[in-house]
């Protein structure tokens, strides 16, 4: 098992940051084909290969994604992207 682990500070309010995860989910769901969840304040993310979370605190959002061997060569590939998106919209 490969494990993508990110810790992102912010400085954004309960609802901006609730806001910049479900943009960050959306654009991984359309790429990598990922369905997810929230159940309170935790999104949970699903698929074949893969399983994870998306936690937030008011100054931290904190992504943990486990990928299995299928998908373990992408790895690389979609930390990135999970940067790239939070750099985007953390910064919007």
């Amino acid at each position: 098992m490969s494990v993508i682990d990110v810790h992102r500070p912010h400085s954004l309010d309960k609802e901006h940051a609730r806001q910049a995860a479900e943009t960050l989910a959306q654009d991984l769901s359309k790429q990598f084909d990922v369905h997810y969840q929230w159940e309170g304040d935790v999104m949970k993310f699903k698929r074949s290969g893969v399983k994870g979370h998306l936690n937030i605190t008011p100054d931290d959002l904190h992504i943990r994604l486990e990928l299995g061997l299928m998908l373990r060569p992408f790895k690389h590939r979609i930390e990135q992207e999970i940067h790239s998106q939070l750099d985007k919209i953390i910064q919007a």
